[in-house]
């Protein structure tokens, strides 16, 4: 491996490992202080809850719940700013802001804890975003996402987990933002579909052929046809006089 690509694998880990470690720092925090920042969440249609948009995704419940969250974060986070560096950041902030929002709208009277929001959002943009760039390269990425978190798919039915207070609104709110987003952007950034030496000559000879069939005006094609019809080809006649006329000119 190059040291350049090393480079740039290792750093399309440090954005999601920084914010990875702020939740893990907040979850030392509530057990060191023997505390809870729950009521930091995104509580719906209330102004206090507003806040919970920038901070409810860096709150768990437990250990296990921020266990959970975290891999998965870690994983997508790195793929996304591997693959689609230019706008990384830009996805990332608007998945983040786009999904909070909507469960502050939308969601339920309880505070809304956890960064799977954020999850669903990035494995959503991922999968989405290959299709919709029709690029066998990244259609990779689509089919990795789908081996490793396929199963989250089942996170936005919460009729399958009735015993779990999961925040089903988050989960299904991360996804439709994903999707959005990964139509919106399927033209900038990250690599694009790549076009075949015939295609590009194809399309310059007919930006170039000044007679091509579609370049004639409709009312001018049937007129074209009807005088190739009537007026008869040019025809030129060579011929060679005989030596006997050709003698008698030189007399005169």
């Amino acid at each position: 491996m190059q040291p350049a690509e090393r480079r740039k694998i290792l750093g399309s880990f440090l954005f999601p490992a920084l914010f990875v470690g702020l939740m893990w720092l907040v979850k030392v925090a509530e057990i060191v202080f023997e505390t809870s920042f729950s009521h930091f969440g995104i509580f719906p249609l209330k102004f206090s809850g507003l806040i919970g948009i920038l901070t409810a995704p860096f709150i768990h419940g437990d250990m296990a719940h921020l266990t959970a969250n975290s891999l998965p974060f870690l994983v997508l986070g790195a793929l996304l700013f591997y693959v689609y560096r230019p706008i990384a950041r830009k996805i990332f902030i608007l998945i983040y802001l786009i999904t909070g929002f909507w469960v502050w709208v939308l969601g339920r009277e309880s505070f809304h804890i956890g960064a799977s929001g954020v999850v669903y959002g990035l494995a959503s943009f991922l999968f989405f975003s290959g299709i919709f760039r029709k690029d066998h390269r990244l259609l990779a990425i689509t089919f990795l996402v789908v081996f490793l978190y396929g199963s989250m798919v089942w996170g936005i039915f919460p009729e399958l987990f009735p015993e779990k207070n999961i925040s089903w609104e988050s989960h299904l709110m991360g996804i439709i933002a994903g999707i959005i987003l990964a139509f919106y952007f399927k033209n900038e950034g990250g690599p694009q579909r790549k076009f075949y030496s015939w295609e590009l000559e194809d399309e310059d000879n007919s930006e170039d052929d000044p007679d091509a069939y579609w370049k004639i005006k409709p009312s001018q094609k049937g007129r074209q046809n009807t005088d190739n019809l009537a007026r008869p080809p040019d025809i030129t006649y060579i011929y060679k006089e005989s030596k006997q006329k050709q003698d008698n000119s030189e007399n005169l």
